[in-house]
């Protein structure tokens, strides 16, 4: 009798001590990535929310939501991601991708939660011969880019304890993007022209959402601002490459026999510009949460293995 008291009291503490991580976006790429991920946390509750069941830019009832649950970290991996798309729909983008994160900045700081939001290279011009630092001046070069950093400009002005995780070319096994576009066309036909006059780093939106999980079991069970966590961070994978350079790797990985050719931009144009050089120094993320990165290239393969 007395061992069955002593494991409710312990199941008890531990019922207490458990964090409740809310993912916004759960249906994209990182959203995604962080639901299969979550299986490994089983100490944590995690709430996930689509677009369909939580639009972020009701804020009626992104407050409400609030309101119902007790939210402890919100992970913010919603967005609008139609990047040329955005240069028409620039109300929406701003609406989603800068008002929204605004309020749930917040709201995580009414309710005392600590709030990580996922940002983007585009906030850059491509300018740049070195790779950017969190504290480089920003100047985004499209109407993307220009919502992306209204949000983070509007977390901070809401909750100065907002950690942004700037990141660049997501990818995932999850989603649409660039691996999984040329894994198809590699198949459907003999030769590809990929711009090789941009340069970057991909990132494994697996990789992304593990990161991301290190620094929640960074913080304290309840939130506490004093913790040196809160700032601008990058992360990408390691290693800069141009996007020719990741088709051609995604050929030679995937035993593709097509033809990759390089063209500049200027032989695919697009409504938005894109920045020619969005590599990110990743060091500050990696020595804050003590966090190993790994190379790009190695990641890339787990993907496609997956796939």
């Amino acid at each position: 009798m007395l061992q069955s008291h002593q494991s409710f009291c312990s199941f008890q503490l531990f019922f207490v001590a458990a964090k409740t991580i809310l993912v916004t976006g759960a249906n994209g790429q990182l959203g995604s990535e962080m639901q299969v991920i979550a299986k490994s946390y089983p100490a944590y509750n995690f709430l996930f929310v689509t677009r369909a069941q939580l639009p972020i830019d009701d804020v009626q009832a992104v407050q409400q939501y609030f309101a119902a649950h007790p939210i402890d970290v919100c992970v913010n991996c919603a967005a609008y991601t139609a990047v040329d798309k955005a240069e028409t729909e620039k109300e929406k983008a701003n609406a989603i991708n800068g008002t929204a994160v605004g309020n749930l900045a917040d709201l995580c700081k009414q309710y005392n939660a600590a709030f990580i939001h996922i940002s983007t290279d585009y906030v850059f011009d491509g300018t740049a011969s070195i790779p950017y630092t969190a504290s480089h001046p920003v100047n985004p070069v499209n109407a993307y880019g220009a919502s992306k950093l209204l949000g983070e400009t509007l977390a901070v002005q809401h909750n100065p304890d907002s950690i942004i995780i700037r990141t660049s070319w997501v990818y995932s096994s999850f989603g649409n993007n660039f691996v999984k576009t040329m894994l198809r066309l590699m198949k459907e036909r003999e030769s590809l022209n990929v711009v090789a006059d941009q340069r970057g780093c991909p990132t494994y939106a697996a990789d992304l959402a593990k990161a991301i999980m290190q620094i929640v079991e960074q913080l304290p069970v309840q939130f506490n601002p004093t913790v040196p966590a809160a700032g601008i961070f990058s992360y990408s994978n390691k290693g800069d490459i141009t996007w020719h350079e990741f088709a051609q790797a995604i050929k030679e990985i995937s035993g593709s026999a097509c033809i990759v050719n390089p063209i500049p931009s200027t032989q695919y144009p697009t409504p938005a510009k894109r920045p020619a050089y969005s590599v990110m120094d990743i060091s500050k993320i990696e020595k804050q949460f003590g966090l190993t990165v790994p190379a790009w290239r190695d990641s890339l393969e787990k993907c496609i293995q997956l796939l």
